[in-house]
């Protein structure tokens, strides 16, 4: 059973976050559900209405949204349904019937995407729905919310009359107004409406000449307005018809009331179910705000708030466009008390609160704010000292309100309780009130209670740092300007900075020297060593931070090296391929070239054929070198064979028409001039060609000719100089 009393929950200002989370309510019975929030006193019903609010929630974002829950109180007529004899009206009966088939629309909805929404089902399954009621008033009233013809035949017929009534009174009085506007006894506007009667405004001087009941006059006196005596007769007959009709309806709707009577307890749950949709509905709104998220639940006794945030701080910088900072903290079997200490605005208090509201709202079905990897334990008790709570009423003072309340702590606090304390031990002589919160801190660590207090008192540092199961934490601190950094660092104590802030605000160094001088210097110097300490620590962390820095910038660098080599490698690749294929085809030219000039002496076509076969030979072995060794295989390289044979005695008979030509306009051209020698050093190229070279050496009738980016060996006769 969870104990969490109303004091606890103020201290942490639980009331704020209702008041806003109702500010998304859209029924009045809603708001009141919503302000009446408590944490759950069976801690089995937690996880449950956690999964239904988060599942609400993921519905916003849904393009199939769930169906309004809005709907106006029925409590006048239920209280109505407990008194004997009592009516409901029509405007009571409609309120009824929306709120029967707003719960239908419900409980379909759910039960048909039953697969997204399990657990909010599950609760609806709960509701023992019927619809008997819903059928009976549907009888009674159409889709306008008005009593049908048919609610009864009694008032079939009265209404059938009626109309025939009415068609009577405007016909008799169209003939009468028609009949009297041609004898001039009418003013201008001929008609108006008296108490729902349709009267003919008559001028005053001939008031008596037309019979029928005078029902008023206008302010002046001039116009007289008379009902004609042709339709007063039916006029009456249409009272007393409007009567029965009002009779008739009320006898209908007590007979209905009568029969709604026993179904009260019924409507009394479709009006809490609706009422409990409207409080998931505004939880889940306010989660969304801030963010919440569904936690891991363990049984085990640990928490672990990752980059958690203060709920109502979270909300207001928003507002003001201010950063905030969030905190992650550990409580544990083998961590279980964390004694915070720092300077003051430095965050303690707020982290202090931070734990404890969001341990309350989990613990009321509130999707908290916090990493959704962080996890929560559930308590039995919470119990905290935050703020001041000095009592003029009750003549205590801030020391003994906080007796009083450390004594309720030693009654209350167990195995399974969360106590949270801000300043513990304050409010007292230092030597005194800070020995007397070690021993209250020892108790309580020894009942295996799990807690957080924050301190300015060393002594309770020293005991954090001496007990196993106990840990320092200190709110983080900017040396330089001695700015809070809102970060808690858990394992170390803080210093108070007492002196440096006091100099920073201006203090004389020759008061702040002089105050030094009036304490002990053990503590002075025990004071230093923490804050010295908390100096290398920040600047650790500072060069820790310039560090990985500079590893993912050299890393991002590496990358992008790696990056350009594969480029470099691939395009030298490729210009590899292009070098050894444009020397294939120089090669190939060559040898062409040379078989040409022969057949060009010798004539032999045969010689020319086989030379030109082999070679095709040999550049189809360099392609590819496996060779089929099947049967198959062997008759489709004959093929092949035969077909290459066939394509390269038709290129040699063109070639040699081309080289016959060649030779005759050679014969008819002038001798050519002698050619200039060539020696190393020399840019050449070759005739008919366009890429210059310069000749690196000469040896035997051939030069190598180096082109930049390869060199070739090419006969000096097929060479001219540039």
């Amino acid at each position: 059973m969870v104990h969490i009393d109303n004091k606890t929950l103020d201290s942490l200002e639980f009331s704020l976050v209702l008041k806003h989370i109702s500010n998304y309510c859209i029924t009045q019975a809603g708001i009141a559900a919503v302000l009446d929030i408590k944490p759950f006193q069976d801690t089995n019903d937690i996880s449950d209405e956690l999964h239904r609010v988060k599942e609400f929630s993921a519905s916003f974002g849904s393009d199939n949204r769930l169906p309004n829950h809005g709907f106006d109180s029925i409590e006048r007529e239920l209280y109505l349904l407990q008194i004997e004899n009592s009516t409901i009206d029509v405007s009571g009966l409609r309120r009824i019937y929306t709120i029967i088939n707003t719960t239908l629309e419900l409980l379909k909805y759910f039960k048909k995407y039953e697969e997204f929404y399990s657990f909010l089902n599950s609760y609806a399954e709960r509701i023992n729905y019927s619809p008997i009621i819903s059928e009976e008033i549907g009888k009674i009233l159409n889709r306008f919310g008005e009593i049908k013809d048919e609610a009864s035949p009694e008032l079939s017929n009265i209404r059938r009359r009626l109309k025939q009534v009415k068609s009577q009174i405007s016909s008799s009085f169209t003939k009468a107004l028609n009949n009297y506007s041609k004898l001039g006894y009418l003013d201008e506007i001929r008609e108006t409406v008296v108490d729902n009667r349709r009267v003919l405004a008559v001028t005053a001087m001939y008031r008596k000449k037309i019979r029928g009941a005078v029902l008023g006059s206008s302010k002046t006196g001039s116009l007289v307005y008379i009902e004609p005596q042709e339709t007063l007769e039916y006029a009456n007959e249409l009272s007393n018809l409007r009567y029965e009709e009002l009779e008739e309806v009320k006898r209908i709707l007590k007979t209905l009331t009568e029969f709604i009577r026993p179904y009260a307890d019924l409507l009394s749950s479709y009006q809490e179910y609706l009422t409990y949709m409207d409080l998931l509905h505004a939880k889940s709104k306010y989660a969304v705000e801030i963010e919440g998220v569904l936690p891991l639940l363990t049984d085990k006794k640990r928490i672990f708030l990752k980059d958690a945030y203060h709920p109502i701080l979270l909300v207001a910088n928003r507002v003001r466009k201010e950063k905030t900072f969030p905190q992650t903290i550990e409580l544990h079997e083998e961590n279980r008390i964390i004694v915070i200490s720092g300077p003051n605005a430095g965050g303690k208090s707020i982290t202090l609160k931070t734990v404890g509201l969001l341990q309350v709202l989990l613990q009321s079905g509130m999707l908290v704010p916090v990493d959704p990897l962080s996890e929560f334990c559930f308590f039995n008790r919470l119990l905290t000292d935050i703020g001041d709570n000095q009592s003029i009423e009750n003549q205590l003072s801030t020391y003994s309100y906080r007796l009083k309340k450390m004594n309720q702590f030693l009654k209350k606090c167990k195995s399974n309780t969360l106590f949270l304390i801000d300043e513990f031990g304050t409010g007292s002589d230092p030597e005194l009130g800070g020995a007397l919160a070690e021993t209250f801190l020892e108790i309580f660590y020894e009942r295996k209670a799990f807690g957080i207090i924050t301190t300015h008192y060393t002594n309770l540092k020293l005991l954090a740092s001496e007990l196993p199961h106990a840990t320092n934490a200190n709110m983080q601190f900017n040396n330089s300007t001695l700015e809070p950094m809102y970060h808690l660092h858990l394992g170390e104590a803080g210093s108070s900075f007492t002196f440096e802030v006091a100099q920073k605000n201006g203090i004389p160094y020759s008061l702040i020297n002089k105050a030094k001088k009036k304490i002990e210097r053990g503590k002075i110097r025990f004071d230093k060593s923490i804050a010295n300490l908390q100096k290398e620590r920040f600047e650790l962390r500072k060069t820790s931070e310039a560090l990985k820095t500079q590893e993912e910038k050299a890393r991002v660098e590496n990358k992008q090296l790696d990056e350009t080599n594969i480029r470099v490698k691939e395009k030298l690749e490729n210009f590899q391929e292009l070098y050894d294929s444009n020397m294939r085809l120089i090669s190939i030219g060559k040898k062409f070239e040379s078989l040409s000039k022969q057949y060009l002496n010798n004539t032999k076509k045969k010689i020319l054929v086989d030379e030109l076969f082999k070679m095709v030979l040999v550049e189809n072995s360099k392609i590819k070198k496996d060779i089929p060794k099947t049967k198959e295989a062997k008759k489709v390289q004959k093929v092949k064979q035969h077909e290459i044979k066939q394509e390269v005695e038709q290129k040699v008979a063109v070639i040699r028409k081309k080289k016959k030509k060649e030779k005759e306009a050679a014969k008819k051209l002038p001798l050519p001039k002698p050619k200039a020698i060539l020696k190393i050093g020399d840019r050449v190229r070759m005739i008919d060609g366009r890429a210059v070279g310069t000749i690196d050496t000469i040896e035997k009738k051939k030069a190598i000719v180096n082109y930049g980016i390869f060199t070739t060996n090419v006969s000096i006769e097929e060479l001219e100089k540039v």
